[in-house]
């Protein structure tokens, strides 16, 4: 494996090759990376089982402390791979509040943004197409 990102990588066994794979991959592809799965209603809407996740997306935490609790994603830091949800925080010794960050392997969207163009589209043409039987 070359020592800068290479897109025709396809896999290896060998851990330290999908880590560096995933250290050195460009932030256009590292988006996809960053996905979180979604609800019922979502999955038949849609007609997937995951969506990377974007900023006005509400979702719902699934694992750690905060489970059970939903909120909108207002930040996503790509290099990190975390994700920012609000009203999500813990305070310091010193009592100043901070946002929580948070894998999107333990979220599940709940509604996405509305205003997301391509993301519409495509619900629309999932609902419009034939059903195979």
């Amino acid at each position: 494996m070359k020592k800068s990102f290479s897109p025709h990588w396809v896999s290896s066994s060998l851990p330290r090759k999908q880590r560096k794979y995933l250290h050195k991959a460009p932030h256009h592809i590292r988006h996809s990376f960053l996905s979180a799965h979604l609800s019922k209603d979502l999955r038949v809407k849609l007609g997937r089982r995951s969506l990377p996740v974007r900023v006005g997306d509400e979702a719902k935490i699934m694992r750690g402390s905060f489970a059970g609790k939903k909120g909108k994603i207002t930040g996503i830091n790509r290099t990190k791979g975390f994700v920012v949800i609000e009203n999500i925080t813990r305070s310091k010794k010193d009592g100043t509040k901070i946002n929580v960050l948070l894998r999107p392997s333990k979220l599940m969207l709940t509604s996405i943004y509305a205003e997301d163009r391509k993301r519409n589209l495509k619900a629309k043409e999932k609902q419009n197409a034939p059903v195979k039987s």
